[in-house]
C-alpha cells in the first residue's frame, strides 16, 4: 500500500483532526501484519508489590511466606490498560521550519488522536492532558468510543501560547495518576533535562510505563538556514538577527548534545524514548515505534 496520502503535506489539507487521525490509523493497520492494537498492551503480573496505602486485605501471604514480601493480589479489572496521553501545547510546539507541512502542534495532536484512536480499539482505557506552565485540560480515562471524540475538541480548543515547566507538571500528574498504566507524553522537551528527569522519575517511581515521544521539526534537527535570519523568539525569549554561517556548527552540537542528554537519561531510567521529525508520515512512525515496543514485549 502506498503510503503518500498520508504524508504530512497531504494530512495537512485534510481539514479536521478525526480525518487526519482516522488516515493514519488505516494506513497503520493496513501495513500492520500483527495485531494492529498490541503495541501499548502491558503484561501485569498476577501479583504487584505492596506500597503503603494499600489494602491489606488483598495481601498474598503464601507469598509472603515463600518470599518475605508483601505482594497484592491483582483482579481482572486491575489489569486492563490505561493510557495517559500527555501533550504539551506550550508555545515552542506552534514552530513550523520552511519546509514543514505541519505545526510540531498540529504534528503532535494527529499523533495524539491516532494513539488514542488505537487505544479504544484495542477497547482500553485512554485520557488526556494537555499542559503548559499549566494544566490547561484534564480529561478522565475512559474506555468508551464516543470519548474520542472529547479528546479531539480539547485538542483542537488549545494554543500554544504560554511557557512551559514540564518538570513541575510530570509531579502533578504522577500524584494524579493513581491507577498503573502507560504514560505517553508527546513534546519537544523544550526545558532543562535535569528538572524534567526528576518528574519523569516520579512516574517511574509510581510504576507506570513511561513513553516520550520527541517531536522536532526538520529545521531544528538540520538547521538549513544560510542568509543573515531573524530568529523569531517563542517563550518569552525575544527576536535575534544572526548570521546562520557563523553559528551553525555550536548549535547543532548543542542541540545534538540537548537531545542525547535526554536519550540517554530516558535509557538510564527505563524510559522509553522516540524521536519523531514532522516531515515522516505518521503511520510509518507508529508502525516502526511499535513493532520494536512488541518486539520487547515478547
Amino acid at each position: 500500500m502506498s503510503h503518500s496520502w498520508l504524508d504530512p503535506k497531504v494530512l495537512a489539507r485534510l481539514q479536521t483532526l478525526q480525518l487526519r487521525a482516522q488516515h493514519i490509523v488505516e494506513g497503520y493497520v493496513a501495513g500492520a501484519h500483527r495485531s494492529p492494537y498490541k503495541g501499548f498492551s502491558i503484561e501485569f503480573a498476577e501479583h504487584r508489590e505492596y506500597a503503603p496505602g494499600d489494602d491489606l486485605r488483598y495481601v498474598d501471604w503464601k507469598v509472603f511466606g515463600r518470599t518475605d514480601k508483601f505482594y497484592l493480589k491483582q483482579y481482572e479489572d486491575e489489569t486492563n490498560l490505561v493510557a495517559y496521553v500527555v501533550l504539551d501545547a506550550s508555545e515552542s510546539m506552534s514552530y513550523q521550519g520552511p519546509d514543514a507541512s505541519l505545526t510540531k502542534y498540529e504534528y503532535a495532536q494527529c499523533l495524539s488522536a491516532a494513539l488514542s484512536w488505537l487505544v479504544l480499539h484495542q477497547q482500553d482505557a485512554v485520557g488526556m492532558t494537555v499542559f503548559d506552565e499549566q494544566i490547561r485540560h484534564s480529561v478522565r480515562p475512559s474506555s468508551n468510543a464516543s470519548h474520542l471524540h472529547q479528546l479531539l475538541q480539547v485538542m483542537e480548543s488549545t494554543t500554544p501560547v504560554a511557557k512551559t515547566a514540564t518538570g513541575p507538571i510530570f509531579h502533578e500528574l504522577a500524584e494524579r495518576f493513581r491507577k498503573r498504566g502507560v504514560v505517553i507524553i508527546i513534546s519537544d522537551f523544550f526545558d532543562d533535562v535535569d528538572t524534567m528527569m526528576a518528574g519523569l522519575k516520579h512516574f517511574r517511581h509510581r510504576r507506570h510505563d513511561v513513553v516520550l515521544m520527541h517531536v522536532l521539526d526538520p529545521a531544528e534537527l538540520d538547521f538549513p538556514f544560510s542568509r543573515p535570519t531573524m530568529f523569531q523568539g517563542l517563550e518569552a525569549f525575544p527576536e535575534v538577527l544572526a548570521d546562520p554561517k557563523s553559528l551553525r556548527r555550536a548549535y547543532l552540537e548543542e542541540f545534538q548534545r540537548f537531545c542525547k542528554k535526554l536519550s540517554t537519561a530516558c535509557r538510564t531510567h527505563g524510559i522509553d524514548y522516540q524521536q519523531m521529525r514532522t516531515d515522516q508520515p505518521l503511520d510509518r512512525v507508529l508502525a516502526n515505534y511499535l513493532s520494536q515496543r512488541m518486539a520487547r514485549m515478547d
